[in-house]
């Protein structure tokens, strides 16, 4: 059994005339985080809601855990919305504009994808809502509603949400970039936790100092293409090309 969870393999894509992404490819190892930088523009987060087909590639294919979404095994059909759905719940996603449900309190939007997609009963649902609650944090808000949460304490909530669906990844899409900056750090503490236990996670940010410490692989876009891949290590000391170095010393 293969141990990549994701894999993109020649994904291009173009809006209104301009290519976003450009023949990316990259993978994702099971219980490994790579973080996806660039600066504004470079295609981060379209190749996110690619790799969830929340938009579809123009070409190349991309697999979740050995199956490839979008596409039916003969390679040929388009997956049915049921299909599609199926394999969305295998992958969490975590937006910077929070999208929690605002006429449901803190415990039913983490609840309320479990029970209705999954089928998992009730019950036991809550019971393990309000583990993950406990785990970022935030059990104390189970019966608020998201108008009385902070940002950092929304977020929480998004992750606590993603993890209930026992995703095979989890892909955030500059979770802190909403946040105001004495928030971001209760956001980033969860996330390092989650990554040190072993979570699959894509994550695109401008958070050097995560993408430093937790990542296990750097993932470069400039111009929707990979430019450089490499450990946190080797990136931000010894970058291989000159639009690395560029970039880097506007965050030094």
């Amino acid at each position: 059994m293969s141990t990549l969870v994701v894999e993109v393999r020649n994904v291009s894509k173009t809006f209104a005339g301009v290519e976003v992404l450009r023949d990316v490819s990259l993978s994702v190892a099971r219980g490994q985080t790579v973080s996806i930088l660039g600066p504004s523009g470079s295609g981060k987060s379209t190749l996110l809601r690619c790799i969830n087909w929340l938009e579809e590639p123009d070409r190349g294919e991309i697999s979740i855990a050995g199956q490839r979404i979008g596409i039916r095994p003969d390679g040929k059909t388009l997956m049915s919305d049921r299909e599609l759905a199926a394999m969305r719940a295998r992958i969490g996603m975590v937006f910077q504009s929070f999208n929690l449900w605002p006429h449901l309190s803190v415990l039913q939007n983490v609840t309320e994808a479990p029970i209705h997609v999954l089928g998992v009963p009730r019950d036991e649902a809550i019971e393990r809502a309000e583990r993950l609650l406990d785990k970022v944090g935030i059990a104390e808000k189970r019966d608020a509603y998201p108008y009385v949460l902070s940002g950092g304490q929304k977020q929480r909530v998004a992750i606590a949400r993603a993890l209930a669906m026992n995703p095979e990844v989890i892909l955030f899409d500059e979770p802190t970039s909403a946040l105001d900056p004495e928030l971001v750090g209760e956001v980033l503490t969860v996330m390092r936790a989650l990554a040190d236990e072993g979570m699959t996670m894509v994550v695109v940010t401008h958070e050097m100092a995560f993408a430093r410490e937790a990542a296990d692989e750097i993932v470069f876009l400039d111009q929707g293409r990979v430019v450089e891949r490499a450990d946190p290590e080797t990136f931000f000391n010894k970058p291989s090309t000159d639009r690395v170095r560029q970039f880097l010393q506007r965050y030094s």
